[in-house]
């Protein structure tokens, strides 16, 4: 007869995830850093990753994305969020597609990610569905579901459930699905077997550090949102004019998202294509023209978009991004050394 832990993961494959592991949560908060004799080793990786935020924060590395810097402590903190949480379940669905867009001169290009449907959408529906089930299974028990809105550093406690490991790009790597994972999660105070934590298997390899157009990566595992394309296209609000132009120059054609360290890593040659019809792109997200996409009023914008991630840009921030790539496209390419500064 399955356990209980193993009826829950059924389930989550059964809705449509592709990957699901669990960790246990240590009670109590994460461990002073003054400790230097911490008897928990669960309750230590809270701790260092308390320390670690509070040290990327006070680099700025956050940028304009202010609520990043609102109560640290309940971040690294699942108890902080669900008081009694004894687990955390990670779930990661697969959004990988094989088709490469058009680098030809006057077309954008769009992350992957955002080729399909809002997967904060898919989340969010799978998820409800799997909480509901817990719930049928254990009606006393408490849970609280995520889909990367959430006071929760899901990469760490996803590498902590065995979904992969966290990248020198700072993103996670599956050796099943490469850098292609998208990550959810569920809370409760129900107390699960955990998986092992993954190991590491960076190694040596540096390919995404120097695949980076805008040196974002600023060490190993390190990244400073300010200089990130991510960023800068969809969470920055600012004018162009408030983007520097070695900056601008090195936007390139990316309207929205850049995938360069994702795609440069080993660990995608034997990527899998997602089977969720919803991640399949269309003919405004795969290889959009940049004056076709000028031509889009707000209000279609918002038509076009109103089911994409795309709208996180807003309208000002897209147009702002097309602009961008426009006068880029005018230019000579990008230099291959990286202005670090």
């Amino acid at each position: 007869m399955p356990t209980l832990t193993e009826t829950i993961k059924q389930k989550a494959l059964e809705l449509g995830f592709d990957a699901v592991g669990v960790t246990r949560v240590p009670p109590g908060p994460p461990r002073s850093t003054q400790d230097s004799n911490p008897t928990n080793s669960e309750n230590d990786l809270q701790r260092r990753l308390y320390t670690r935020l509070l040290e990327w924060l006070s680099h700025g590395f956050h940028g304009t994305m202010e609520w990043m810097a609102h109560n640290p402590e309940r971040r690294s903190n699942p108890q902080a969020i669900l008081p009694g949480c004894k687990s955390l379940i990670s779930l990661g669905m697969n959004y990988y597609s094989p088709q490469f867009p058009n680098e030809a001169v006057g077309y954008g290009r769009i992350a992957r990610y955002a080729w399909g449907e809002d997967y904060h959408r898919l989340f969010k529906r799978k998820l409800k569905r799997l909480e509901s089930a817990i719930l049928d299974l254990r009606p006393q028990s408490q849970t609280r579901r995520y889909a990367d809105t959430g006071p929760v550093m899901e990469k760490a406690w996803a590498q902590q459930a065995g979904l992969g490991w966290i990248g020198k790009h700072s993103n996670l790597v599956s050796t099943e699905f490469g850098s292609w994972l998208l990550l959810g999660e569920i809370l409760t105070t129900l107390e699960l077997d955990p998986d092992e934590p993954t190991t590491d298997l960076c190694g040596s390899c540096s390919l995404c550090i120097q695949a980076c157009p805008t040196g974002a990566i600023t060490e190993p595992y390190v990244v400073d949102a300010e200089k990130c394309i991510s960023y800068l296209t969809i969470e920055f609000r600012g004018g162009e004019e408030e983007i520097s132009e070695e900056r601008k120059y090195r936007i390139g054609n990316r309207i929205f998202g850049c995938d360069d360290c994702l795609d440069i890593c080993p660990f995608n040659v034997h990527a899998q294509s997602t089977k969720d019809p919803a991640f399949q792109s269309s003919s405004l997200t795969l290889n959009p023209h940049l004056n076709t996409l000028l031509t889009l009023t707000e209000e279609s914008f918002r038509e076009h978009f109103q089911h994409s991630p795309i709208r996180r840009a807003k309208y000002e921030g897209f147009r702002r991004n097309i602009s961008i790539a426009q006068n880029n496209s005018k230019r000579k390419p990008p230099l291959t050394s990286i202005q670090r500064s």
